[in-house]
């Protein structure tokens, strides 16, 4: 999927080459970033979806998900800081529910920290709502992650169109 904005961003597939970019968003973003190659294994596994958002030709937001059936898995989701509070993340979701449409999904999920309340507030923003807990999920904390699902995301897509 590829989409142009009238702002010249740029919501496209990430390639190998985008690699090295994401992999540094990674660090920058998370306390558990993924490796180079783990980004790179993501981008032959034929359920997973990964996309970049450029602007002025600089990789800027990423959002990665795996497609089953009808339902898509949020994986990643980034935002280099000096470009969050911007509407970036919001537009990389409802383009990554968009591209989950196209690969017939009508419902999307993600875990997200119990202690990131703003992350949390955005999500449900987006039509997700609360549908469980993964006691110790995170790694490098062993915090909760809280399961969140949106069961129609063409409806959201309709509603917050871009």
């Amino acid at each position: 999927m590829l989409y142009h904005h009238e702002d010249g961003a740029v919501f496209r597939p990430m390639t190998l080459e985008d690699v090295p970019a994401v992999a540094e968003m990674e660090k920058i973003c998370f306390r558990s970033p993924w490796s180079k190659r783990m980004l790179g294994e993501e981008l032959k596994n034929p359920i997973a979806h990964y996309h970049v958002l450029e602007l002025d030709a600089k990789i800027i937001s990423y959002a990665g998900m795996w497609v089953v059936y009808d339902e898509a898995h949020i994986t990643n989701v980034a935002v280099l800081p000096p470009y969050r509070r911007q509407g970036y993340a919001r537009r990389v979701m409802l383009l990554s529910m968009r591209a989950a449409i196209l690969q017939n999904a009508a419902q999307m999920t993600l875990e997200v920290r119990e202690s990131n309340v703003g992350a949390q507030t955005f999500y449900f923003g987006l039509g997700f709502e609360l549908a469980g807990k993964r006691r110790g999920y995170y790694g490098d904390t062993k915090e909760d992650a809280l399961i969140l699902w949106n069961r129609n995301i063409n409806k959201t897509v309709q509603e917050l169109c871009l």
